[in-house]
């Protein structure tokens, strides 16, 4: 299969890695970046300095900063972009005259119109092609790497999904395939602000039964949400849904996780964006999530101390007092 991953970040590069190295497929994977000079660079090194120096880019990977060489042959097209950035890829591609099915690897809301990726996906692409999202607890220096991940990839055309699925599969990224696109997405979405406070957790020093606790009242907040936007209860108790909380709630590698922990040791939101050099999609993410939110009426605490925190100079510590102080009530869903 012809494979065109577009964006040369940390996830579009691992991916490319990942299935590039894959010596027992026979997908031929072009890599695009927008970016000439990056392009450049890429070429002459053979390895992605900023996000993996030390991982270098299989021989076979095909390299371009031309958006219609990348797509002209694909089969397959996998948007590996900021949410940001999907809308005008999309429209890139089509600008191009090509009808490729299309998987995207962002999460997050849309900034401003709180939508999902699946349904920018639909505003601009209409229904031409079968179209997915992949998702899952996956950093991606590990799949670069070459260490065991396991994903999910979603559709509402459930023959394409175990399509896609399968021919992504491979002994070290193993893909599980799913019609819960909405509960895909949003698990992959609001995760990243649930990370956040769970780095302001443990950057305050509360221990590991409050990061805990907030992994489990924020998959709660994932999942009212979530079945509210017409995911299923099976998805949030998945790979994309606890599994990829998990992961980002606990990980060194997490970029929003770092983001809590920053904040809490006193350092601003600018510097701390600056210093990171990487989306943190958690970040753009809470306002949307709480704008929705309130907008359904649904209940969700945890990421309106977070939004608090971010953007209405709210301390790490009067939030955390503020979620202390709740009134005690049934665990519920």
């Amino acid at each position: 299969m012809r494979v065109a991953v577009l964006g040369a970040g940390a996830w579009g590069t691992a991916l490319a890695i990942s299935l590039g190295a894959n010596t027992r497929s026979s997908h031929q994977v072009t890599l695009w970046t927008r970016d000439p000079a990056h392009l450049a660079e890429l070429v002459s090194q053979r390895v992605n300095r900023r996000y993996f120096p030390d991982f270098p880019l299989p021989d076979s990977l095909r390299l371009t900063s031309v958006l219609d060489v990348a797509v002209e042959a694909a089969d397959l097209i996998l948007i590996v972009v900021p949410v940001a950035g999907l809308r005008e890829t999309l429209r890139g591609i089509i600008a191009c005259g090509k009808a490729v099915p299309v998987v995207w690897g962002c999460k997050g809301f849309e900034a401003g119109s709180a939508t999902l990726p699946h349904q920018v996906v639909r505003e601009e692409y209409g229904e031409m092609v079968p179209c997915g999202v992949l998702s899952g607890p996956s950093f991606a220096r590990e799949v670069a790497q070459g260490l065991p991940t396991a994903l999910t990839l979603a559709s509402h055309d459930e023959e394409f999904s175990r399509s896609i699925a399968a021919q992504l599969h491979t002994a070290r990224l193993r893909v599980y395939s799913s019609r819960d696109v909405a509960g895909v997405e949003t698990g992959g979405a609001v995760k990243n602000v649930i990370s956040i406070a769970a780095g302001i957790s443990d950057g305050m020093g509360f221990g590991h039964n409050a990061r805990a606790a907030l992994i489990t009242r924020g998959l709660a907040e994932i999942t009212r949400l979530g079945l509210r936007l017409g995911g299923c209860m099976e998805t949030f108790m998945g790979l994309a849904g606890a599994g990829d909380l998990i992961l980002t709630c606990t990980g060194d590698l997490s970029r929003n996780r770092r983001v809590g922990l920053l904040l809490a040791a006193g350092r601003s939101l600018p510097d701390i964006l600056r210093e990171l050099g990487h989306t943190a999609e958690g970040v753009h993410t809470a306002r949307e999530v709480l704008r929705l939110s309130q907008a359904l009426k649904i209940e969700m605490p945890i990421t309106q101390a977070v939004c608090g925190i971010l953007h209405d100079g709210v301390s790490p510590g009067e939030a955390v007092e503020a979620l202390l102080n709740r009134e005690p009530k049934t665990e519920t869903y």
